[in-house]
């Protein structure tokens, strides 16, 4: 009879991602700044996209409005987000760990799973720990950024065991920290129940008014009493999670279910024509973002948040799937003025979605080869965006021309005109 090996998973986090690149891309500005916050310039209307561990200390976090964020820290630095460079790094850190791992994920921007099955001859059946450490250093070394990493035998367990590996001011932790197999339950126990993923306000409220506070607490609890108390489905899931058990299993990549594209201006805008201008720029941009990932979208959604933080948006679903950035603002124009005609105040961001995706090939990738008499495609409803071979040609033709002289060699005329001034801009 075959025993089968204790799944091996690591967690890798990259430490302050978005400060330490920051700091790598201006090491005389940022990267001398102790107290360093990322995601806008003083006086913006943006959110802390990160924060030094040092401003933290302050009470800053992410999201927060930076104008809050100063008022706690009013000595911090900030700087915008270093977009380009943090995709950059991203995908260096995802290549080192790509050499280590047969299954690596990436769960976010600075996040990836590993799968490490099956690799222990090819590491001399070292611990999972001393292949971690390994890994972080072969990371540091190629990138000059730290991660911290946690393993265990489940991404549950991993992700917890994260945690305690980053290697905070004062928290001792050397960036890595394992659970050995049948350890799980005893590790989980000191954690708030509110601490597990999947845990919202909602859940834990609830758990609270069991008494259940801890994950000590809850691993008290047989799966009957949980199911009783939670019913069959939330009992059953709780009772294996406090006690480490997770099967979801590593995939090589997330299914991308969304491109989009935000503002938030540096004033309220109250006029049409400089919003439907602003809605024109992300359209441009959303859609060129869809064609390099060689996608074509069926559902266009827009987004507005106004000056009292309403967020509000509208969605439609096309009959057939588009890519230009023609297509993309006829459709989103509409939704937009659906929005506005509903609620004329001040508006503080927009955005564009698009999603829905086709399965079918795009215009970045092969050709497909139509027959004479294939059926024909649904009709689009009127006032519909619909595209053809020769419009998707043309787009392909702006993108070359973008990608050699630049974004901006080409743009809609409307855009041209900078008479209107909308303030900073946090572009998400």
């Amino acid at each position: 009879m075959t025993t089968l090996s204790p799944r091996r998973i690591l967690l890798v986090d990259a430490d302050a991602f978005f400060v330490a690149v920051a700091r790598q891309e201006d090491p005389d500005g940022a990267g001398k700044a102790t107290l360093l916050i990322v995601g806008g310039r003083p006086g913006s209307r943006g959110v802390v996209c990160s924060a030094s561990y040092e401003c933290r200390a302050y009470g800053v976090r992410s999201a927060m409005p930076i104008s809050r964020a100063l008022k706690l820290c009013p000595q911090a630095t900030c700087v915008p987000v270093p977009r380009g460079a943090c995709s950059a790094r991203s995908k260096e850190i995802q290549q080192v760990l790509a050499t280590f791992a047969p299954i690596v994920q990436a769960s976010s921007i600075d996040e990836w799973y590993c799968d490490m099955g099956g690799t222990e001859a090819l590491y001399g059946h070292e611990s999972l720990e001393a292949t971690a450490h390994r890994i972080r250093d072969a990371v540091f070394a190629a990138t000059g950024l730290t991660v911290s990493i946690g393993g265990g035998t489940s991404r549950l367990v991993a992700k917890m065991a994260v945690e305690l590996a980053k290697p905070k001011p004062g928290s001792g932790a050397t960036g890595v920290r394992c659970v050995t197999p049948g350890q799980e339950a005893a590790f989980l126990a000191p954690f708030r129940l509110a601490d597990l993923p999947m845990v919202g306000p909602r859940f834990s409220a609830t758990l609270e008014r069991m008494g259940l506070e801890t994950i000590a607490d809850a691993q008290q609890w047989s799966v009957t009493d949980l199911q009783s108390r939670l019913g069959e489905r939330a009992g059953t899931w709780l009772h294996g999670r406090v006690r480490g058990i997770d099967d979801s299993i590593v995939t090589p990549r997330e299914v991308q279910k969304q491109v989009s594209r935000e503002e938030t201006f540096g004033r309220d805008l109250h006029d049409d024509d400089l919003l439907e201008r602003e809605l024109l720029r992300l359209a441009v941009r959303v859609s060129t973002d869809l064609r390099r990932q060689g996608l074509r979208a069926r559902t266009v959604t827009v987004k507005l948040k106004d000056a009292d933080f309403k967020t509000r948006s509208a969605q439609r679903t096309l009959a057939q799937p588009i890519e230009s950035e023609k297509s993309v603002i006829k459709a989103a124009r509409v939704l937009y003025r659906a929005l506005r005609g509903k609620r004329r105040v001040g508006v503080r961001l927009l955005g564009i979605g698009l999603s829905h995706f086709d399965d079918e090939a795009t215009s970045t990738g092969p050709a497909v080869q139509l027959g004479f008499f294939a059926a024909p495609p649904a009709p689009a409803a009127e006032g519909e965006p619909v595209e053809n071979a020769k419009d998707r040609a043309l787009t392909l033709a702006l993108d070359r021309i973008r990608d050699r002289y630049g974004s901006t060699a080409i743009i809609p005329a409307r855009l041209i005109d900078n008479a209107h001034d909308t303030g900073p801009r946090v572009e998400e």
